[in-house]
């Protein structure tokens, strides 16, 4: 934190994992630091408060071994991008997508051709070191994320009449998905909306309501306090891999419209160039086709990407990343 008179004016969070890096093998770790949360009060801006703060943070991160440090921001958010890439040396680094798509009353039909089958904690992490254990960013703690109360799960999708074999062979098409309950952390909220954009909002939502069998499609009430589901490790195989995602995508929907009072909206971030993208359920106008995450060497020598002389902030991006919902 940072404090002017005894007043707190700046505040900004941290966090360290290992993860997956630039070579793609699960071999290929470092120690990375992620920065959140960086907000300072707009009396004290523009006085390198923010600059000070992210300065500490990065000496944090030195001392606790990371060699890497990455931050999220809004490609459009000028002020962030130019403190991060000018003044304090970042990369820019991937553009993955950020995809949003409301919750309805009405339940989406999924296919009867597929199957939906929940893996148990310790099979979501043997499928997902499996297939996944070289994707980028993937952390080598998965099974802590599977394992917190706030993920409700893992399911897999697969055409009827074959069978899912964890330890085997999978099916000729299959796809997973992981479900993180963002409601039950925090709330929020569209400000500075006009009265009329939400009392519109609010009688969609009431006809939905009242009408299901119209299947209407409904703004989300957005304009009062509001959680959300945040899809994660979403991966696929197979010719049909496209339409299995889809599948699990409106299977979490129903769910979040049966379970969940508070939950409006599903999201997930994706890779820039993953495939999925284009069969993930969406709204282009609440979602973020390219929000920008940066990065910079912190030094160090311990990972095997430092050993083999290779450096991960000049890496080329690849088809598809890993994002950790505990950084959301």
């Amino acid at each position: 934190v940072a404090d002017l008179n005894d007043e707190l004016v700046g505040v900004v969070r941290g966090s360290i994992k290992t993860v997956v890096t630039c070579a793609h093998s699960p071999t290929h770790l470092a120690k990375v630091g992620y920065v959140l949360g960086l907000r300072v009060s707009p009396q004290h801006r523009r006085k390198g408060i923010a600059h000070q703060l992210v300065i500490s943070l990065e000496k944090w991160f030195v001392s606790n071994g990371a060699e890497y440090v990455y931050m999220a921001t809004e490609k459009d958010n000028l002020a962030s991008v130019k403190l991060f890439t000018e003044k304090c040396h970042y990369s820019k680094f991937r553009t993955p997508s950020i995809l949003v798509n409301p919750v309805s009353y009405h339940t989406k039909r999924i296919p009867s051709s597929f199957r939906i089958v929940k893996l148990s904690t310790d099979q979501a992490e043997f499928l997902y070191r499996k297939q996944m254990g070289s994707t980028e960013f993937f952390p080598a703690d998965i099974n802590r994320v599977l394992a917190n109360p706030l993920s409700l799960g893992t399911w897999v999708a697969f055409p009827r009449g074959e069978t899912w074999d964890n330890m085997g062979k999978p099916p000729q098409s299959w796809a997973v998905l992981s479900v993180w309950n963002s409601s039950e952390l925090f709330k929020l909220r569209v400000e500075g909306a006009s009265m009329a954009c939400a009392l519109y909002a609010r009688s969609c939502g009431a006809i939905d309501r009242a009408f299901p069998c119209f299947r209407l499609p409904a703004f989300p009430d957005l304009f009062s306090p509001f959680g959300f589901y945040f899809l994660y490790g979403l991966h696929g195989q197979g010719p049909k891999s496209g339409s299995l995602i889809r599948a699990l995508c409106k299977f979490v929907h129903n769910m979040a419209a049966r379970k969940s009072e508070d939950c409006r909206v599903i999201v997930t971030e994706v890779g820039g160039q993953d495939e999925l993208r284009h069969h993930i359920p969406h709204w282009k106008k609440l979602s973020c086709s390219e929000d920008l995450w940066c990065i910079k060497r912190l030094g160090g020598e311990s990972s095997c990407c430092a050993k083999e002389g290779k450096d991960w902030t000049k890496s080329p991006p690849p088809r598809s990343l890993f994002v950790d919902p505990r950084e959301v």
